[in-house]
């Protein structure tokens, strides 16, 4: 087993220095872990845009949202994955667990992600997941939330003794020579082939699915843990529009989808004010996102039992 990394070791200068010129090298790899370690924000950083959602509630991601980042000759592929649910066994969690099965069957590398310094039952049943064969490298992250780093070295020595990891890595997701160092641990297990896409493409997702996540995002963020987590957005219209005014404008209406009317009352907010938030602040992001005019209308609609229904969840564009 390769020795745990130095959380003091960085790479220094752009992360193109990384990767030396060559043959063209690219390969998937899959970002795991259990809810709220951090795997969002790591993979926005890895990218270098945010294109992954974020909030402090758990299961925020639900999608396998694909990420890409070419640096010198080598293109990665990154795949961000819902955190494993353990518990909770309704139709939506039953989706969202077979999409991170899914994944990290057929990548090239795993980066499995903990919260630095802890390790329990949860993160030792998505180690359980992943398939022998395909190296896994461990990032202990949140390095930056520890008091003092040196207490992790036990720690990190006792991951060691877990499992045969590839590669054990201290970091910060924040910390941006912490990612430039990754890319360059990365790059070596990445098989010498074409690359998937073009240089600068950053995900295969959609305008319309980033659209929904970012009022999904904005709906979580302002409503804390008042809200389950099984609420969910729908966009119902996804349009171009011709301008005198914009280069380019969009019109979208969506829908936030909510089990129960205390939990609608709860996201329209007295005299509709936090339902307006939601609505500008998710505006506001998309026009930087998407560089043009954005008109965003938002609807609350009640679907009682929706998250334990499988033909509604698949209808509601879970797999």
């Amino acid at each position: 087993m390769t020795e745990p990394i130095p959380a003091d070791t960085t790479t220094p200068g752009d992360p193109a220095a990384a990767t030396p010129a060559g043959p063209q090298r690219c390969g998937l790899i899959a970002i795991v872990g259990k809810p709220n370690v951090g795997k969002s924000t790591l993979l926005n950083a890895l990218v270098g845009q945010k294109i992954s959602i974020t909030s402090r509630k758990a299961q925020t991601t639900r999608h396998r949202i694909t990420g890409i980042r070419t640096v010198g000759a080598t293109q990665f592929v990154f795949a961000d994955t819902p955190g494993f649910q353990t518990r909770h066994g309704t139709a939506l969690n039953r989706s969202l667990n077979k999409t991170v099965l899914g994944t990290v069957g057929d990548v090239d590398l795993v980066l499995f992600v903990v919260e630095a310094g802890k390790f329990n039952s949860a993160d030792t049943k998505v180690l359980e997941l992943l398939k022998p064969g395909i190296p896994i490298i461990l990032l202990a992250n949140k390095l930056d939330e520890l008091n003092r780093r040196g207490d992790v070295a036990p720690w990190l020595g006792e991951m060691g003794g877990r499992h045969d990891f590839a590669e054990i890595v201290p970091m910060s997701a924040k910390n941006s020579k912490d990612i430039e160092r990754l890319f360059g641990i990365c790059a070596k297990y990445l098989p010498e082939q074409p690359w998937m896409y073009a240089e600068d493409e950053l995900t295969d997702r959609s305008e319309k699915f980033l659209a929904s996540e970012t009022v999904r995002e904005k709906l979580f963020r302002f409503t804390g843990d008042e809200l389950p987590y099984t609420s969910t957005v729908i966009v119902e219209k996804f349009e171009e529009e011709p301008s005198p005014k914009h280069k380019r404008m969009v019109r979208i209406a969506a829908t936030i989808v909510v089990e129960r009317d205390s939990h609608k009352a709860m996201v329209i907010g007295d005299k509709g004010e936090r339902l307006k938030r939601i609505g500008m602040e998710s505006r506001q992001e998309l026009e930087k996102l998407m560089d043009c005019k954005v008109f965003l209308e938002i609807w609350v609609k009640v679907r009682s039992g929706w998250a334990d229904d499988e033909a509604r969840v698949r209808s509601f564009g879970y797999e």
